[in-house]
Order: C-alpha cells, then structure tokens, then sequence
C-alpha cells in the first residue's frame, strides 16, 4: 500500500517561467468542488487570474494559473508566497471540500462574537435604510456587512453583535424578534407572502460572496429581462463535445477581478464539473436545461456590476451609525446598489455605491449636501463609478471594486 502523503496536494509557486506574472502549479487528488477551492483561495488573497490551464478529467487534478497582484505585477512578496504555499498545499483548505480561506469567513476571528445575518428579498429605495435602522432600534451593533443588488432583487450577508457586551446575539426570543422585524420590513407594505422574504441567522463561517451568489440563485434573480442600461452584456454559448461527451461553455465580456470565481462558482453550486457535465454525468441535454446555465452565468457576471456613484466613508465606528448614513442618503434621494461595510479596530470604513431613486444621474448639488451632513463627522470621498464598457476598462473601477474585497480581511485581522 502506498503513502498517504502520495495523494497530498502539491504546490509550486514560479517566478521565472514567465516575465509578466507568477505561475502558480497545483498538482492533488480530483474532488467534486476543487476548482473553486484553488481559484477562491486565489481570489480571497487578492491576486488577479489572467490565464489558467485546468485538467481535471478522471482521477488527478492539474492546474496552472497565471496570477498577479491588483497593480498587475509578479507575486515578489514573500509573505504573499507563504499564503498561497499554505492554502493550497496538504495542511490548507483544498484537505476539506470547499472549505474556505479565513479571508473571507463569517466570524473566523471570534467565533462567539458575531452573529451572521442573512437577507433576501425585493429591493426598493432605502430599504438597506429601514434595516440598519430596525438593528440599531433593537441595541444591535454592524460590524461588517456586504449587500448586492440585481434585477430588483437585494442579498445581504450582516454580521452583527450586541452592543453593550460586544458578544454574538444568541438569545431565541431577541433572535426571533428581530428576524419578525427585518421581515415585515423585507415584505415591504401590504404584502404578506412570506416567499418574498428570507432571513437566517448563523454563528458559523460560510464564504461572503459565494454566500451572495447563493442567495440571489436560490431567488432566481436571473429570471426576468436584464436592465438594459447594464454596463456589461456577456455572451455566454453552451456546445456539445461529442469527443469528449461534455458540453463546451464559452464565456465572452470584459475582464474585471473575480470574474472566473463568479463563473466557477455558478457552475459549482449548479452541480456542474468542468468541461462541463453534470455530477452524475449527465451533459446538457435539453434546451430548456442549456438556456438555464446561461442566463444563471450571465447574472452571476452582472451581480458584481456598480453603477453610479461610489462613496467610501471612513469615521469612528459607533452603534447607529450605518443607519445614520444611510437615512441621509435616503433622506438625500438615493438608492444603495451595493455596500461593504466593515469595522477596523474603532474605524469603521464603508462603500456605497449609489444612484437616483427616480433613475436620474446624481447632480452635484446632492452631492455638496452629503459633504455638509457627514462630512463633518467622517471622511468622504466620492468616485464616479463608469456606466459603459470602454470606461470600464480604461478607468480605476477595478481598483474600487477592490476595495470590496479586502473589506472583510480587514475586519478579520
């Protein structure tokens, strides 16, 4: 019998086969979900896929992957190198299916101090408003929080604490009141269908935006015409590979970071392995199944898309202040599209990314009145996020949206 260090996975990290990125190998045992390991524990450290090679057909899984960190440089730092050697290799989290990279877990610094909240339902202007409003009524602090919002539809993952002990709220009748609360909230008035609203609470760890991704697929927000002013349009083709008996999915749109995670991910939680054919071995067979998977990947590419302007708040963190902040915005006329919040040390710093509730591009003038109302007690700084493709490639929108990514790894470190 041979050595069980035989199936441990190997990783190698090269910084000479290629001038303009690092190429990471990784060698191990084929499982259900190793894709997405590898390539969430690469996006989790920050660093940006430019190419990958991937050969996972029967027993063995092979991969190399071009990388670079978010300025397009070669991985030269040390410590960098250390993390992805770790993460992937025998003792990192590719030892347990789809387990996650402690960048982006719910709760991985304390587990006893935070309770993880998750919503979804119909988004509306200033509904991210009367949530953190009801939270702060009910002595609940945000610590860190990221909500997404597409085809009218809004996720949110939250991660709260009492705000006198600074422990995870653990008590059934104060769960169960707050969970009746943000729930009338999320039916919105005069509806009581409770299918138009979900909220869970968890004291465990779970990955931030596969989390997101899950839920607004369980909602089936890919259902439904696209807006049309979305600055990204993919093309996505689905083709059989008789050869093979596989199905060929093509993905065609601009580049932006995270975009092989989102595509991975959909894949992976709609039971598809590479190349791909269902995990019982199944390909897609039908038009019906084939038409599924391409809207549910072009949704998983636009969920990431920010349009309008972005704010990034920075001030001393203290309870209600997420509702403080976003009551002025809507009190100001605007609608949250997508937030990360988080809370450093005593800094709690935020983004927003907002528009016109009337659909209206935001004037300076509203903007002059956010500066005089919250400029006084924090730093704000606005961005104007780009609305079509070319300003999305040529413009810093990736160096934003960034900053989303590295929300929670610095909350947790």
């Amino acid at each position: 019998m041979g050595s069980w260090a035989y199936f441990d996975p190997e990783v190698s990290v090269d910084n000479s086969s290629c001038k303009d990125c690092t190429l990471v190998k990784v060698d191990s045992m084929n499982k259900p979900g190793i894709l997405l390991e590898v390539v969430q524990i690469l996006t989790d450290l920050d660093l940006i896929i430019t190419k990958a090679y991937i050969s996972s057909d029967g027993g063995w899984f092979m991969d190399v992957f071009h990388v670079t960190d978010q300025q397009g440089q070669k991985i030269s730092d040390n410590r960098t190198i250390e993390q992805i050697e770790k993460a992937l290799g025998p003792k990192g989290n590719t030892s347990g299916i789809l387990k996650t990279w402690p960048g982006k877990r719910v709760g991985v610094n304390s587990m006893g101090e935070y309770t993880a909240i998750e919503l979804i339902g119909r988004d509306r202007p200033g509904l991210l408003s009367e949530i953190s409003a009801v939270l702060a009524s009910l002595h609940i602090n945000v610590a860190a929080a990221e909500v997404w919002t597409h085809n009218r539809r809004i996720a949110c993952v939250l991660y709260v604490n009492d705000d006198i002990t600074n422990r995870a709220v653990d008590d059934a009748s104060r769960l169960s009141a707050m969970e009746e609360q943000l729930k009338n909230i999320l039916r919105g008035c005069g509806n009581d269908d409770d299918n138009v609203a979900h909220t869970s609470f968890s004291l465990g760890s779970t990955h931030v935006d596969r989390r997101l991704h899950q839920l607004l697929f369980a909602d089936r927000d890919y259902e439904g015409a696209t807006e049309p002013d979305c600055p990204i349009k993919p093309k996505v083709t689905i083709d059989r590979c008789e050869e093979k008996d596989y199905s060929v999915v093509t993905v065609k749109c601009k580049d932006r970071p995270k975009l092989m995670f989102d595509i991975v991910c959909t894949l992976t939680d709609m039971q598809y392995e590479y190349y791909i054919r269902h995990m019982d071995g199944c390909t897609l067979e039908t038009e019906g199944e084939t038409e599924k998977v391409i809207k549910c990947l072009e949704a998983a590419i636009r969920r990431r898309v920010s349009e309008g302007l972005s704010l990034e708040l920075c001030a001393k963190d203290r309870v209600g202040l997420l509702s403080e902040v976003t009551r002025v915005l809507r009190e100001n006329g605007l609608s949250v599209t997508r937030a990360g919040v988080t809370t450093v040390g005593e800094q709690a710093m935020n983004v927003f990314y907002v528009s016109d509730a009337s659909g209206k591009p935001v004037d300076a003038k509203t903007i002059e009145e956010l500066r005089k109302e919250i400029g006084e007690t924090m730093r704000l700084n606005v961005k104007k996020a780009p609305t079509d493709a070319k300003a999305l490639e040529a413009s810093g929108w990736a160096k934003t949206s960034f900053f989303f990514g590295s929300l929670l790894e610095k909350f947790l470190t």
